[in-house]
């Protein structure tokens, strides 16, 4: 039953994490599906949906082109499309149905690309893995089509990867993060990729550190630190305290040129907490609860990284994992969604976090900007936790 969501809902899916994280850069994705998984992203993963436009369609996929494996349908209209449209590249990707029958979208890209002469890849989502896993494979492919060598570094010149609304639901995060960067000292090269354009993002490799927000840009940041030695930080600024170390981790690894993690320096002792969430973001939260003298432990859902999993965190993918292990640990406070609520043990305390790739537009109004002190008085409005 651990494949089963039974009270809870699921997280936003691979071709959500597609689309999202290719909405801003002119291109034009195609999902392969009949309808349903294009509408499930309009209605309730993506915020920016009515405010901005974006190339973003289905295929149409009927029963009939996938019993008799009609492809050809799909890439005649791809590439029509691309001719009337004209975006800047094409990705392709799938859902279930195409995983089911087999589609090779490697060759359904080539393909396209060769009648439409436009650049051309394949995402291989298959609308059964969470966002992080179709955002992380598209922000790798953006990074290595279109980031070009350096010309120079600049000094303390830095590019935000993996930020998405998914998980940045406040359309104020992003921006303050750009804020609070410049504060700092720092000059905000590009941000991939939300708020930048393509032409932006091939000047990345300019950076001398990367700042990784979430799951979802760590393999480009992975890329970028193999090809271009540049080095990355992963963490996310909440918090007065936690803010100040992952600016200082910042400039030290532009020094050294080496990766740092500063999201998995917590204490352990304290009051027990748990915090519910994506892999860096909820564990930058740990980290400051840390510095506030908690024992701050991350319960994960989602795809991560083991590196910035600490002892006492959890890789629990199922509710049944979650609800087991919340029992065994017994926190005074879970910070979470407001739909986790209905599987934390009785008596605990809940301070809601909504998180737009997990409950959508639920909490659209509720969504929260937690930059540098925002998050202290976010906390102290919750009660605290002293």
């Amino acid at each position: 039953m651990k494949q089963t969501a039974r009270i809870i809902p699921c997280y936003a899916a691979d071709t959500s994490g597609v689309c999202a994280a290719l909405y801003e850069l002119g291109g034009m994705v195609a999902v392969h599906d009949a309808s349903g998984v294009n509408s499930t992203y309009a209605t309730h993963d993506e915020p920016r949906w009515e405010d901005m436009q974006s190339m973003i369609y289905v295929s149409g996929l009927t029963e009939l082109d996938a019993i008799l494996g009609n492809d050809e349908k799909f890439i005649a209209d791809a590439a029509a499309a691309a001719a009337d449209q004209k975006p800047r590249f094409i990705a392709v990707c799938g859902s279930p149905m195409p995983m089911m029958i087999g589609v090779d979208f490697d060759a359904v890209a080539a393909e396209i690309e060769q009648r439409s002469g436009i650049r051309t890849f394949a995402l291989h989502t298959n609308g059964m893995h969470s966002y992080p896993e179709g955002a992380s494979e598209a922000l790798l492919a953006i990074t290595k089509e279109y980031v070009l060598p350096p010309a120079e570094t600049i000094r303390n010149g830095v590019n935000i990867l993996g930020a998405l609304p998914l998980d940045f639901g406040n359309p104020e995060e992003i921006p303050d993060i750009r804020v609070w960067l410049c504060k700092n000292g720092f000059s905000v090269i590009s941000c991939i990729a939300a708020g930048d354009s393509l032409d932006t993002i091939a000047k990345a490799g300019n950076a001398a550190v990367n700042l990784v927000v979430s799951y979802s840009g760590l393999a480009a940041a992975e890329y970028l630190y193999d090809r271009f030695g540049i080095p990355y930080v992963c963490g996310v600024p909440f918090g007065g305290v936690f803010s100040q170390i992952l600016a200082d981790s910042l400039r030290h690894a532009a020094e050294s040129g080496q990766p740092e993690s500063p999201c998995t320096s917590r204490g352990t002792s304290g009051r027990s907490i748990a915090v519910i969430g994506e892999n860096l973001i909820g564990g930058s939260i740990a980290a400051q609860l840390g510095c506030m003298g908690l024992a701050a432990h991350l319960i994960c859902p989602l795809p991560h990284s083991d590196k910035l999993l600490m002892q006492g965190d959890a890789d629990a993918s199922s509710e049944e994992e979650i609800e087991q292990y919340l029992a065994q640990m017994q926190p005074c406070a879970v910070i979470a969604d407001p739909l986790y609520r209905f599987i934390l043990p009785k008596g605990t305390r809940h301070i809601e976090l909504p998180h737009y790739a997990f409950s959508g537009r639920c909490f659209e109004r509720q969504m929260q900007n937690l930059t540098g002190s925002r998050f202290d008085a976010w906390l102290s409005q919750n009660g605290g936790l002293q």
